[in-house]
């Protein structure tokens, strides 16, 4: 059993027992959340897509930790103008386990 989720605007297809980074949620540590945004849902040959979600469908997920993803270099350059700008970005994600898929 499998469902395809979407959460900070992206969507992910989980499974239970798989581990996922998304975009950073307002969770503590440790704590369990449920993620009610399912967009489609399988069971072996039964197959429900939502329009847009699949009601009653829930994916339940505990917070594993909190961090920062790589360095992102941003570099604005004009030749012959003397103009070089130099930025970095680090964006902030949650790592969460899915304990289970209901709907």
């Amino acid at each position: 059993m499998y469902a395809v989720i979407r959460t900070g605007g992206k969507q992910y297809k989980v499974a239970q027992g798989d581990t996922l980074d998304v975009e950073k949620l307002a969770a503590e540590q440790g704590a369990s959340v449920e993620l009610s945004d399912v967009l489609m849902l399988v069971d072996g040959d039964k197959i429900t897509v939502g329009t847009p979600t699949v009601a009653g469908a829930k994916v339940s997920a505990r917070v594993v930790e909190h961090g920062r993803g790589e360095k992102v270099r941003i570099i604005k350059f004009r030749r012959r103008k003397h103009y070089r700008k130099q930025a970095g970005h680090r964006q902030g994600y949650t790592r969460l386990e899915i304990t289970g898929i209901s709907g």
